[in-house]
């Protein structure tokens, strides 16, 4: 799996500050940039996110690139709808040597493994039978695994990205999309380090868990460290 940063608003946790002020100060954006300090500005990022005063993250955006994952992924990923995202097409782009991402579960059985791969050999054959049948990709496609490796560019606003590292980086959730969660924040963090310091999943972000009697137990490890301060 690889994940790139390649777009994001310049600044970001200055704009998220600036914004936040602008609502309260009678001078414009361009004074209040001018005026404002990175330390200020850092102190305000904190603030707001304390609060959950969330509406100012949203002027700020992070673009994606991410390839080696699987449809299973993307079929997760999409459903996070406050996000823009551009899928490499199975219609346009043949499959004629399709990667597949192998769970780790089967990997590790030898077994399992080579049934996996004779079926996506077996997959692979057909599919190039069908084409040289004259059948078009976007028809050939449909016999086409989910584990078929996929290609995806995807923004998404701070707000947004909240929510997602929230839910997906938690223990509870599927591993391929967890470890793209770990990813993506792994670089958000790097240009915008206060702004991303307690994202994470609920535990992390809110101290509480919402998985009842299927949680990881993290959150007793998280309160007791709080407790002892």
């Amino acid at each position: 799996m690889q994940v790139k940063l390649i777009r994001h608003t310049p600044e970001p946790e200055k704009t998220v500050a600036m914004s936040a002020r602008l609502c309260y100060s009678p001078i414009g954006a361009a004074q209040l940039e001018e005026k404002m300090s990175d330390e200020q500005a850092a102190k305000l990022v904190r603030k707001l996110v304390s609060m959950g005063h969330f509406s100012t993250l949203e002027h700020v955006t992070f673009t994606f690139a991410i390839e080696g994952v699987s449809r299973v992924l993307t079929h997760q990923l999409v459903r996070h709808r406050i996000a823009s995202y551009s899928q490499q097409s199975q219609r346009y782009v043949a499959e004629h040597n399709f990667e597949n991402i192998m769970p780790p579960s089967i990997a590790v059985k030898p077994e399992a493994k080579i049934k996996y791969e004779k079926m996506m050999s077996d997959i692979q054959n057909l599919y190039n039978e069908f084409t040289d049948m004259g059948i078009l990709p976007e028809d050939a496609r449909y016999i086409l695994p989910n584990a078929a490796e996929t290609k995806i560019v995807c923004t998404f606003n701070v707000r947004s990205l909240m929510n997602f590292f929230s839910l997906r980086c938690c223990t509870r959730a599927q591993w391929e999309i967890r470890e793209l969660a770990n990813k993506m924040l792994e670089e958000c963090k790097k240009v915008a380090p206060v702004l991303f310091e307690n994202a994470g999943p609920t535990c992390v972000s809110q101290h509480l868990c919402r998985e009842g009697t299927m949680s990881c137990g993290r959150i007793n490890v998280i309160l007791a460290k709080e407790q002892a301060k």
